[in-house]
């Protein structure tokens, strides 16, 4: 199988630990060049990592036909631009999340992509980590029996600074996608309804910028099945990421129900709070299955989680009902 060659889009934190899983870790991986408006940041990337070329400018990045597909790990608020002019110059993409605060931005991107006919996958992580994998296994065996509640505790180990938060597009868009993604994927279901309330209680520059750092979801799924959200910014005790399923095998004669619970409470790990330690063990595990993942799928000309799965994590609350591409 030829190697995909790929250009990363974007050397900040999640660029650089894409890089580096690519280039140390994927065989099937070429990454032949690097791009970043900070251009001495992309260099320090090309050369810890023997990547020969870098740019300032990621368009010389699209206008390389060389190149079979882009990872677009730039700042939240350029990723449907750039998911739009890659597909348009014939380039396979995987898109950190999301793919734009607005669903309406979202559907042009897939419409573009559509037609492009590249394959689009899009960040979700968790869906790669084995813990979760498996028991999406199991709840799609029917080894747990019917659904009644999903569980998902996400909890950061430091609050992201403000001049992120301010262009994130907010906790729900940037953090709670992720928890939106393993609602759909454990559930075997989709949303249908969705409330939240949320709070700012672990810095107040976050309230300052608009956003709150502390939030409980609640779901309704189309099963009847419901689901629950615990989001923070910053825990303590280091990242913490929990789920949970939980079902009612049945009742006896007498009306009593024989609760039986499958237990997701398997924790990924606790982290230390430096970012390098965040970065590491469980999730970088997920970064780097994912990237297999793309590389694997061209002769399926199918990428999960894929397009449909973007437009669907990105707001339930505003997804709901609405057709996708």
């Amino acid at each position: 199988m030829k190697k995909l060659r790929i250009g990363v889009i974007g050397t900040g934190r999640i660029g650089r630990l894409h890089a580096n899983n690519l280039v140390s870790s994927v065989k099937d991986a070429d990454v032949v060049a690097v791009s970043d408006m900070n251009l001495p940041a992309a260099g320090e990337v090309a050369e810890a990592l023997q990547i020969p070329a870098c740019y300032a400018d990621y368009h010389e990045i699209l206008n390389d036909p060389t190149i079979d597909a882009v990872f677009i790990c730039s700042s939240t608020d350029t990723h449907s631009v750039i998911s739009m002019e890659a597909a348009r110059a014939g380039k396979h993409i995987f898109c950190e999340k999301p793919i734009d605060h607005d669903l309406d931005k979202i559907r042009e991107v897939l419409k573009t992509v559509k037609e492009a006919g590249v394959l689009y996958q899009v960040g979700f992580n968790r869906r790669f980590d084995r813990n979760f994998k498996h028991i999406h296994e199991v709840v799609a065996d029917g080894g747990v029996g019917e659904v009644q509640i999903v569980k998902v505790t996400s909890r950061d180990p430091e609050a992201p600074p403000i001049s992120y938060v301010k262009v994130s597009g907010g906790i729900f868009v940037d953090m709670t996608i992720h928890d939106f993604d393993m609602m759909r994927y454990l559930s075997g279901s989709e949303v249908t309804e969705v409330s939240a309330v949320g709070a700012c209680l672990v810095n107040p520059e976050i309230a300052e910028a608009g956003d709150v750092d502390t939030c409980i979801i609640t779901l309704r799924f189309a099963n009847g099945a419901l689901g629950v959200i615990d989001n923070s910014r910053q825990a303590v005790y280091g990242y913490d990421q929990r789920v949970e399923v939980f079902r009612f095998k049945g009742h006896d004669q007498r009306g009593k129900r024989d609760a039986e619970q499958h237990d997701l409470l398997h924790r990924l790990r606790r982290y230390q709070r430096e970012a390098a330690v965040f970065l590491s063990g469980a999730l970088q595990r997920g970064v780097y299955q994912r990237g297999t993942r793309i590389c694997r799928c061209l002769p399926e000309r199918e990428a999960a989680p894929g397009r449909r799965d973007g437009w669907l994590a990105a707001g339930p609350d505003r997804s709901c009902g609405q057709k996708i591409l």
